[in-house]
């Protein structure tokens, strides 16, 4: 094949992929390919584990409370979304009370008091937590558990709290920075 020949086929070759329609087309899918990854980089904030920020809270009341708290969304088994607000009282010249209120969204099971709050570690230890309300809590989907004798047996570990409700059993995965949040509420100074 003679050299003439083979610039003509290069040259034509190079024509059909530079013809405005090839133009306009590469041009559209370069766009939606740059939407398309812009929108992955930005979904991806949404798929990071769930944080927990341990707020320390020091009300200006004639009690002179000191309240550490840690708030986290949790999920259960069937993907509904718990609140876990882990909180440590400490009143001058009285014991401090350390505990957790579970709070259930729209959609959550509705619990029954008094039920104990089974804590399982990753290592197969289980604990259980006291509840709080005997009688009745502020709402249905409220439950609050006693923690101050148990998170001191805890090690830094994902947990499971699981909450007994008639016919079933509510299971509530906390990752391990979540655990680690409740222990600085615990070894706060007060």
């Amino acid at each position: 094949m003679s050299k003439t020949t083979r610039q003509n086929k290069t040259q034509s070759r190079l024509s059909m992929c530079l013809s405005p329609t090839s133009l306009k087309t590469l041009f559209w899918w370069l766009l939606l390919l740059g939407i398309l990854i812009l929108y992955i980089f930005l979904g991806l904030g949404g798929l990071t584990a769930p944080t927990a920020i341990a707020g320390i809270n020091q009300p200006e009341s004639a009690s002179k409370e000191i309240l550490y708290r840690s708030f986290a969304k949790l999920n259960d088994q069937s993907g509904h979304v718990w609140q876990a607000v882990l909180f440590k009282q400490v009143y001058p010249g009285q014991t401090q009370t350390v505990n957790l209120r579970l709070v259930g969204f729209p959609g959550s099971a509705e619990l029954l008091h008094p039920q104990p709050l089974k804590i399982t570690t990753a290592t197969g230890k289980v604990l259980t937590a006291a509840d709080v309300f005997l009688d009745e809590a502020p709402a249905p989907t409220i439950g609050q558990y006693n923690l101050k004798d148990i998170l001191p047996q805890l090690s830094i570990e994902p947990l499971v709290l699981s909450i007994s409700v008639p016919k079933d059993t509510i299971n509530i995965s906390v990752p391990q920075s979540v655990v680690q949040e409740w222990q600085k509420v615990m070894s706060a100074e007060g």
